[in-house]
């Protein structure tokens, strides 16, 4: 038997239910893995809640896109993977199980020294991070400045920056300087007055924009900082870009990304497992909870009650 949860309709957390069922067969051109560690992200609520359009529920439905394990069975024509691979897995359908099937596209080895928890954590913060800074064509000696630098993605983001020869300077609330900066970017805080601490924190200017946040604060003061609105770019005000000139991937939207921007996050995790095996990539990690408490992950996570990547162990 195996374990997932479900939900059979849209709502709040307390919808989503733990069930009993049949383990996966891997059918030809695919492989089951024995997921460890499922990665939480604010997709999967938005999902959950309806929030992002996802058409009528007709069948049972698994959340969770981030995972990793070991492969335990692989189906005929499948070439490369064996059983007891250790990988992550790109988005996955239904990740919030002890089990999930996929296809070798999806698959990503997972290099020694790095754990199952650190593999699920990067998922979507970690590709989304680095898709956004080569669109963005972030280059050595530049400054970056990142709107959210202590959230998941914008961590991500600071670190591949800083690894490319960048100066950064990230947003911050005044609790959560102390991880920005020892990720090797300077804190500035919001609100009143923002764009003259980063001008001070950035005296010779700021050449790319990654915004993590959406607010018109943000925004705004982005615009006074960088000449050419293609170097700025949200994951937040997708909706708005093309109004502003900006650069615009998601934000909650239900248009897919381009085939480049896809490529582009596929590429991010054989970089950061790379780093991470190094032990020049950090990954925060919150919180790891049962699956069984799928409810309460979601909650933490939308509430914004802890910094780092919350995942769930089957």
């Amino acid at each position: 038997m195996a374990q997932q949860i479900q939900h059979t309709e849209f709502g709040g957390p307390e919808v989503l239910h733990l069930v009993d069922v049949d383990q996966p067969e891997a059918d030809a051109g695919q492989v089951v893995v024995h997921v460890h560690a499922a990665g939480v992200n604010p997709l999967d609520s938005k999902l959950r809640s309806g929030a992002r359009p996802s058409g009528e529920i007709t069948t049972p439905r698994v959340p969770g896109g981030d995972a990793a394990g070991e492969v335990v069975e692989v189906g005929e024509g499948v070439e490369g993977w064996t059983v007891g691979d250790r990988v992550a897995v790109q988005h996955a359908q239904g990740a919030y199980a002890t089990h999930v099937v996929a296809t070798p596209e999806q698959l990503h080895r997972i290099p020694e020294g790095v754990t199952f928890e650190q593999a699920a954590a990067i998922g979507i913060p970690a590709s989304t991070a680095y898709q956004g800074l080569v669109e963005l064509e972030l280059r050595a000696g530049e400054t970056l400045l990142v709107h959210a630098g202590s959230g998941s993605v914008g961590q991500a983001a600071i670190q591949l920056a800083v690894l490319q020869g960048a100066t950064v300077v990230a947003t911050a609330s005044e609790p959560n300087h102390d991880r920005v900066r020892a990720l090797g970017a300077t804190p500035v805080t919001y609100g009143p007055g923002l764009l003259d601490r980063v001008r001070e924190a950035a005296p010779g200017g700021v050449d790319v924009v990654y915004d993590c946040v959406g607010t018109e604060e943000s925004m705004a003061v982005s615009a006074q900082l960088v000449a050419d609105p293609q170097r700025i770019g949200t994951i937040v005000w997708s909706d708005a870009a093309a109004a502003l000139g900006v650069q615009g991937w998601m934000g909650g939207k239900p248009e897919p990304l381009s085939e480049r921007s896809r490529q582009l996050r596929a590429e991010a995790y054989e970089v950061v497992l790379g780093r991470i095996a190094a032990g020049t990539f950090d990954v925060e990690i919150a919180a790891v909870l049962p699956l069984a408490e799928a409810a309460e992950a979601q909650r933490r996570n939308v509430a914004n009650e802890v910094r780092g990547k919350i995942l769930l162990a089957p």
